[in-house]
């Protein structure tokens, strides 16, 4: 079975794992009401989706 013959460095190991990162929440305008929402997913604001209202609009 393969061992390494020397420990990884921080340096190398950080090097390795740079594209690891977490991609950035995309968000959009509701064609409806206009607030920022994420894409395929009911507004929390009007409750519309694909031009019909699917969940009842929340108050306040």
């Amino acid at each position: 079975m393969a061992v390494p013959k020397r420990r990884t460095s921080k340096r190398k190991k950080r090097a390795r794992n740079t594209h690891k990162i977490a991609p950035a929440i995309v968000m959009q305008a509701c064609p409806k009401c206009g607030s920022m929402k994420r894409p395929h997913r009911v507004c929390q604001e009007c409750g519309f989706y694909a031009g019909k209202q699917r969940v009842a609009a929340r108050e306040g």
